[in-house]
Order: structure tokens, then sequence, then C-alpha cells
């Protein structure tokens, strides 16, 4: 939207707003239509020219604009409980997704038990997601909450809480096995884990914690060069006239099962206890 297209589109319903009160013809306000709608397409089509070109750049952004062209995700249809029976109220439907993504979890899965810091002041508003951070006081609230969290190393209850929404990925929709559940987190929370994740993606990358053959999760190495080196891989065994098998795995609900304290004991080997 650049300032020449805005005042197009103003002027647009400057137009429209005088040919209602009869102070313009209708020929001149659809010929300031079709001005409009053709700065429009040409700066629609400017805008996905650069996205496509900058797309090694800028992925997120090319990505984030297709994913806001599709279609608007419907809600949860009709789900098959343990009999078998379908159920149709939401409430039903989403007591029935909480415990089959509550039955994936194990006993070794669960978090450890920590005591609860208290806040002390309400940070932000029970009713509303995101939870919005009331503006008085924030920065000192936040402040001492975050120091808090850093010098005990645990998370205070709020910032645990979130909106646990279903999201389809194949098969039929009606088997909740179907859905993988995306936790919406506090703001807060959200702060806390980006100033994690870069300390931690920092650690791995000067230590050499994973190897060449690591792609996923991976900065600057998508499942699309994962799929490139694959492939060369195969085809140069292929060419040289090798037998090539391959094998596929795929950890079933691998994300959702994984230790806590499996995890925390790997990552101190791998020297993040000190960080």
């Amino acid at each position: 939207m650049s300032k020449e297209l805005l005042e197009k589109l103003k002027g647009k319903k400057e137009v429209y707003s005088m040919w209602k009160k009869g102070l313009a013809t209708w020929e001149e306000y659809r010929n300031v239509v079709r001005v409009c709608r053709d700065a429009t397409r040409k700066a629609k089509a400017h805008l996905e020219l650069k996205l496509a070109g900058d797309v090694k750049d800028n992925e997120k952004g090319f990505f984030k604009y297709i994913s806001s062209k599709r279609k608007t995700r419907e809600n949860v249809g009709p789900l098959l409980n343990e009999v078998g029976a379908l159920v149709m109220e939401d409430t039903e439907k989403a007591e029935l997704l909480n415990a089959f993504f509550a039955s994936v979890f194990t006993a070794k899965a669960g978090p450890q038990e920590s005591q609860t810091l208290e806040v002390g002041e309400e940070v932000w508003r029970k009713k509303t997601f995101p939870r919005i951070l009331v503006l008085a006081r924030i920065e000192l609230i936040f402040t001492r909450s975050q120091d808090r969290s850093w010098r005990t190393g645990e998370v205070p209850e709020d910032w645990r809480k979130a909106n646990v929404t279903p999201v389809f990925k194949k098969g039929k929709k009606e088997d909740p096995g179907n859905y993988r559940p995306v936790s919406l987190t506090s703001i807060p929370g959200k702060v806390i884990e980006q100033l994690i994740l870069g300390v931690i993606n920092k650690h791995v990358e000067e230590k050499k914690v994973t190897g060449s053959g690591q792609h996923g999760f991976t900065k600057g190495k998508p499942c699309l060069t994962n799929l490139i080196a694959f492939y060369d891989g195969m085809t140069g065994w292929v060419d040289e006239g090798r037998a090539v098998d391959v094998v596929y795995l795929d950890f079933s609900k691998a994300f959702d099962t994984v230790s806590h304290n499996i995890l925390i004991s790997k990552l101190r080997k791998c020297g993040l206890d000190d960080l």
C-alpha cells in the first residue's frame, strides 16, 4: 500500500460520496473505480514479484503471504469418540481432543514439579488472549518476574497457561488422532523463550553440537535443502551402479512424548547447564 495508492483509494471514497449526493455522475465514479482497480492489481503484482525474487532472504515473509491467501480455516467438525459415536457439541469435542492430547504424554514426559512464583500483582487479564499486559507498572512487574525466573530457574504459573488449538494434519477429520495441538502462550513467556532460544542456537552453532546432516529446525536449512542433499546422494550412488535401499522412519508424536528429564540431561552433556 504505497502513498500514491492510498490517495487513489481515498479519492474513490470521496467520488462515491459525491455520487450518492448527486454531485458526480455514475460514469465518473466508474472511471475512478477502474483506475483504483488497475493500480491495486499492479501493486499486488509488484509485491508478489518482489516476494518471489527475495524468497531466499525472506522465506518467512513469502510463506506468510501465501498462508494469508488461503481459505479461512474451518472449525473442527464432528469427531468419533471411543465407542464410535459422532460428537457434535463443541464442549464435548473439546473434552475429547483434550483427553487424546493428554493421553499422548507419558509419565516421564511431565515437567518437574516446581514451586509457583508469586507475581504479587495481576499482570494480564484473565478473559482475553493473548493476555493483554496492563500498561501501568508493566515494566517494573515484568522485569521483576523475569529476574526471579532467571534466579530461581522456575517459570511462573501464569506463563505456562495456554490456549490449545487443534490443527488438522491428514486422514479422516472425524479421528481425534489426526489433530495436533498448538499452544498459544502468554506474551511474556514468548519473550523469554526467544531469549533462551537465541542463547541455545548460538551455543549449538559455536560448539558444533549438531552435524551437517541436521536440517530440521536449523537456520538456513529447511526441508528443501534436506531433500536436495538426499537426492544428490542417492543419484550419485545410482550413477556409480551401486544398489540403493531407502528406509523412511517417522516417530509418532515424537515432540509430544519427549521426556523432559532426558532432554535436560542431554542438554547438560552439550554444555548448556552452565549458560
